[in-house]
């Protein structure tokens, strides 16, 4: 029977019962952590051998010849560029490679347009007043982060099935201070949304500022769980189709293919944005680790090395989401308090409870030993403003860590709103 149709009597006999549950689990001792989407142990295993990838030491070279453990090739190898422009499915004259953390490059692309213009003929972000940026919510903290340090003030947008509320996206752009917008557009996180190619388009195409910038964060691009795929348009294409070519910049790694702590990221752009960003880059640095492009080159050799192995990350990862949301099912899917995503990839599940218990069910779980995402995370400043959102991380406890994790969990929701429906 659904929570809400239940009266006081049979309200109090039940949260008696779960309650009784919950002890059992605090008496544990246990010390989980669901807190961020990191890899797993297995994860890293099944990458290991890109630390091997160099046979002899005679291998730091190219085939053309660079070698990698000098100066140069500043923008990144070509044989590099080649195996992301197939990753991303764009041309490889628009990619840049950096170094292990697409963030880092995020952070200097924003800070650019922040301090000098988002083009050479652009008057810095910092000289037009207040700087808005749009942010779809539930979202990604490390986003809002950025925007929160530089002082720029987030919007929050609402995020549909489809992606992005447009309607909403479209009547706000119209405000010439508001210069950018935070954009996950396959598999977001958290909510698993992939954008439809009316969304993408709409974004494109939408009428904004001359110096508007979409931060096209495609750090879930090949990330299928399940064998299920989602499909999405390229935004550098549409932005060009739309007579829009310098709007959008995007940004990949292989943080999650790869090994977090020592991957390549990348990002990608159209000819004017990328000539402006390799200016500020040449006084920045003289160039970024090149031995470990070529190794992951010489260890994944092409598009279907890459997707091999990320189908056996996808074996790794799938079990791990199967169990929560079986678990939800089973346990929630009846009694109307939780609602949750499916995504077809990603990292993360986005988990909405009652309105005005998130922090309540995230403080039972910490009480007995499980460590969640703050509540207010995926919301700019960490401010839920319906004190209902938690971003579920499932890729790194074991299976059986993340069975009694999400087992109390599940108690902690219910505890939570068999409370508020009492004192209703």
């Amino acid at each position: 029977m659904p929570s809400s149709e239940m009266n006081k009597q049979e309200l109090s006999a039940e949260l008696e019962q779960v309650l009784r549950e919950y002890n059992n689990f605090k008496a544990r001792n246990l010390d989980l952590d669901m807190s961020r989407g990191k890899p797993s142990e297995g994860q890293i295993q099944a990458a290991l051998g890109l630390l091997d990838a160099f046979n002899s030491k005679s291998e730091y070279k190219t085939e053309s010849g660079i070698n990698t453990l000098n100066y140069g090739c500043p923008d990144g190898l070509p044989e590099c560029k080649a195996l992301f422009a197939d990753i991303l499915g764009i041309d490889a004259s628009k990619i840049f490679v950096g170094g292990n953390s697409s963030l880092n490059l995020m952070f200097d692309y924003i800070l650019q347009c922040y301090a000098l213009g988002a083009s050479e003929t652009s008057k810095p972000w910092s000289l037009q007043g207040e700087v808005k940026f749009l942010c779809p919510c539930p979202g990604y903290d490390r986003h809002f982060g950025i925007a929160e340090y530089l002082g720029i003030k987030m919007i929050p947008v609402k995020i549909t099935e489809t992606g992005p509320d447009m309607d909403e996206v479209e009547a706000l752009v119209k405000d010439p201070s508001v210069k950018g917008m935070f954009c996950v557009p396959k598999y977001s996180n958290p909510t698993g949304v992939t954008y439809s190619d009316e969304t993408v388009k709409r974004l494109a195409a939408m009428e904004t500022a001359d110096d508007f910038r979409i931060i096209w964060d495609n750090a879930y691009c090949i990330h299928d769980l399940f064998g299920r795929e989602d499909t999405l348009l390229d935004m550098l294409t549409e932005c060009e189709k739309a007579g829009n070519p310098n709007r959008a910049v995007e940004f990949a790694s292989t943080s999650k293919i790869s090994l977090s702590g020592a991957g390549v990221s990348v990002l990608a752009a159209n000819a004017e944005n990328l000539a402006y960003i390799k200016k500020r880059c040449a006084k920045q640095t003289i160039g970024h680790d090149k031995a470990n492009q070529l190794r992951h080159v010489m260890y994944y050799k092409d598009i279907d090395g890459v997707k091999r192995h990320m189908k056996a990350l996808s074996d790794i990862i799938s079990p791990r989401f199967e169990v929560v949301l079986n678990a939800f099912e089973s346990e929630l899917g009846s009694l109307g308090i939780a609602r949750w995503s499916k995504p077809n990839g990603g990292y993360f599940i986005s988990l909405d409870v009652l309105d005005g218990t998130a922090t309540r069910v995230y403080n039972l779980c910490k009480e007995a030993g499980v460590k969640l995402t703050n509540v207010g995370a995926t919301f700019p400043y960490g401010k839920d403003p319906l004190d209902t959102n938690i971003r579920i991380a499932p890729t790194f406890p074991s299976i059986e860590e993340l069975s009694t994790a999400t087992e109390l969990l599940v108690i902690s929701i219910k505890i939570a709103a068999l409370e508020k429906y009492i004192n209703a």
